[in-house]
C-alpha cells in the first residue's frame, strides 16, 4: 500500500514539475514573440511629415545711405512678394526607446523636437536703386532673414504646430495600442501611459 501511495506521489510530483516547466517555456516563448513584435514595430517607424501650410507676405524694403559726408542721402527700395510653403514634421527614427523585458515595459526615452522647413518663393517688384547705393547680395540676404523671422512668428501664431503634435500623438498611440494588447506597459519619462488621453497631456 505504501509503495502504491509513494508511486502516486512521485507521479504527481513529476507531472506538476513537467507542467510548471512547460508553462515557463510557454511564457518565455510568448515573451520572445511579443518582444519581437514590438521590435518590429519600432524598426518600421520612418520619417513622418505631419502637416503643411502656406503663407503669403508682402514686404516693402527700404535702405538709405548717406554719401559725400552726409550731404546727400540716396535710397534704394523694393516691393517683395513672398509665397512660402511650410512643413512641420517629426523624424520618428530619432525617437529613443528602451525595452524592459523583465517588467514588460516599453519606455519612450526621448521624443525629438519638430522640424520646421520653410520654402519661400520671392518675387521682386518696383526695384529702385541709385548708382551710389545699388542693390547688393547683402540686401537680398537681409530681405530673406526678415522674411524668415516674420514667417516664424506667423507659424507660432498658427495652428500648424499643434496640428503636428496631434499627428505625432496619433502615431504614438499605435505603440500604446500594441503594448496594451500584449499586456505590456508604455511609459514616457517613467510615467505610465494608461490611455490615449494621457498621451494628449504629454509635454515635450
Amino acid at each position: 500500500m505504501r509503495k502504491i501511495l509513494f508511486g502516486v506521489v512521485i507521479t504527481l510530483v513529476v507531472l506538476f514539475t513537467f507542467k510548471y516547466c512547460n508553462d515557463k517555456s510557454e511564457d518565455r516563448i510568448t515573451l520572445e514573440e511579443n518582444s519581437a513584435l514590438i521590435q518590429e514595430q519600432i524598426s518600421n517607424v520612418g520619417k513622418l511629415v505631419v502637416t503643411e501650410g502656406h503663407f503669403s507676405e508682402v514686404f516693402s524694403y527700404k535702405n538709405s545711405k548717406a554719401v559725400f559726408g552726409d550731404l546727400i542721402e540716396v535710397e534704394k527700395k523694393a516691393l517683395v512678394v513672398v509665397n512660402a510653403n511650410v512643413t512641420i514634421g517629426y523624424d520618428l527614427r530619432k525617437i529613443e526607446f528602451k525595452i524592459d523585458y523583465t517588467n514588460k515595459t516599453l519606455q519612450i526615452v526621448n521624443i525629438p523636437e519638430e522640424e520646421i522647413t520653410i520654402n519661400p518663393d520671392f518675387e521682386y517688384y518696383d526695384i529702385q536703386a541709385d548708382f551710389l547705393n545699388p542693390f547688393e547680395a547683402k540686401d537680398y540676404n537681409s530681405i530673406k532673414e526678415t522674411v524668415k523671422a516674420s514667417l516664424m512668428k506667423k507659424i507660432e501664431a498658427s495652428e500648424l504646430k499643434s496640428n503636428a503634435k496631434n499627428r505625432l500623438i496619433s502615431e504614438l498611440s499605435k505603440f500604446y495600442i500594441l503594448t496594451n494588447s500584449l499586456g505590456w506597459t508604455l511609459q514616457y519619462n517613467q510615467q505610465p501611459i494608461i490611455d490615449t488621453e494621457t498621451l494628449q497631456s504629454i509635454k515635450f
